[in-house]
């Protein structure tokens, strides 16, 4: 006969067993998530911090009467000063070829940053005087240890005269580095030491802007009338189906509609944060419509019950106590659709915003880039410079996810209620 309880004993033990297993099994797949997490955000972070960081040389300048006129500054030939002191502080360097590469140490900005100085301190002119000017990408890179020396001087960009004049400079205290602040100050720019995230990040703030205006109240209104108002027919099952199908359509074909609608139908400007808001709301649309249904959804029907009973109509049952009970899931469904909105570059490629954009946009309708397209575009860039931007370029969007998450969560322990 078949003893019950030593089945049963070991029925309990294989379950046993198998929840032990499965835990195990979701431990170890969380920490392989974390773990290719940890492994990208480290790559990022080791190639983009160096970004943050800029190489100056020092260059004595004689700022005499000779050289630049105190009654006609503008007229001086900048440029020209520099590379005099240059070959001054060189005087070995007599071919064309090595003053090239003398030239070449300095960024091609050093006229305008020469400028700059002269005009934020006038006492300097009358005599000689020691300034700082930005290294170029390539010397930069150099004194950042990413050029690698042992390499013959033919596989290498920097040759050995370059890195004799630079030993020189540093052996007299003419080098130093300090934080990058151009990066954040400074727009787009084809020489990698100069180019920063201005003109692309307030091209992303512009575009949100615009994609929260049009996105949120639309987006809110249409939950909660589908969720409180609508009749349950065949024609409201039908907007609900298709409003969690374009949920999940590539965020490019928004970027199609946008063009052939926004900008061949309606000719509004190209590559505008205007026309790349409206296209981002589209597709942010039925994320915040889903999440702020589910969050109505959420609240006890006691509550519509109650204020029902006590004589509220049913927009007042609504407004006055389902949607504040319901406002922490809508304000983080809006945020999350948001982050994601931040984050999208195909669309804003199929509306222009690939363009390579200097100047810092101050209003919706002038030409802007966006942070991730400026990621794009550092990222195709042939200059070697450009992969230590990128990637500090990423650190800096995933930090404003982050901020935007953090604030999610925030408003949802703000405004949580109760009930």
């Amino acid at each position: 006969m078949t003893n019950i309880f030593s089945s049963s004993t070991k029925s309990r033990r294989s379950r046993e067993h198998s929840e032990i297993r499965f835990r195990w099994f979701g431990k170890f797949a969380i920490g392989i998530s974390l773990a290719f997490l940890f492994v990208m955000v480290g790559s990022i972070l080791l190639k983009g911090k160096s970004a943050f960081v800029s190489s100056d040389i020092a260059i004595t300048i004689d700022l005499g009467p000779d050289n630049v006129d105190k009654n006609n500054i503008n007229e001086t030939r900048f440029d020209a000063l520099v590379k005099k002191s240059l070959r001054q502080t060189f005087p070995n360097v007599k071919s064309r070829k090595e003053k090239k590469k003398l030239y070449g140490l300095l960024s091609s900005d050093m006229g305008f940053e020469l400028r700059d100085q002269i005009l934020n301190d006038t006492s300097i002119l009358g005599s000689e005087a020691t300034l700082w000017f930005t290294a170029s990408d390539d010397i930069d890179l150099l004194l950042k240890g990413a050029v690698d020396l042992s390499l013959d001087e033919d596989n290498r960009r920097i040759s050995d005269l370059e890195v004799e004049w630079i030993s020189l400079l540093k052996d007299t205290d003419n080098v130093r580095t300090k934080f990058n602040k151009k990066f954040f100050t400074n727009g787009d720019s084809r020489e990698p030491e100069l180019a920063g995230i201005l003109s692309a990040l307030m091209g992303s703030i512009l575009t949100l802007s615009i994609c929260f205006i049009v996105s949120f109240p639309i987006a809110i209104l249409a939950a909660i009338y589908l969720e409180e108002f609508a009749p349950k027919n065949k024609i409201s099952a039908f907007i609900e189906v298709n409003i969690n199908n374009l949920a999940a359509v590539p965020s490019i074909v928004f970027g199609l509609l946008g063009l052939a609608l926004l900008l061949n139908v309606f000719d509004l400007p190209r590559s505008t944060p205007l026309v790349g808001g409206l296209v981002l709301s589209l597709m942010t649309l039925p994320t915040i419509i889903i999440a702020s249904r589910a969050s109505l959804r959420a609240v006890p029907p006691s509550i519509r019950e109650a204020a029902l009973g006590m004589g509220a109509s049913p927009i007042q049952a609504t407004f006055h106590h389902v949607v504040p009970l319901a406002l922490p899931g809508i304000l983080t469904g809006t945020i999350v659709g948001m982050a994601q909105a931040l984050g999208e570059t195909a669309p804003l490629l199929m509306i222009g915003m690939v363009a390579f954009i200097a100047d810092v946009p101050t209003s919706v309708v002038e030409p802007a880039a966006a942070l991730p397209v400026q990621i794009f575009l550092w990222a195709d860039a042939s200059e070697r410079a450009f992969l230590e931007k990128t990637s500090a370029a990423i650190i800096v969007l995933l930090v404003f996810l982050v901020l935007m998450n953090l604030l999610a969560i925030f408003l949802r322990k703000k405004f949580e209620k109760r009930f």
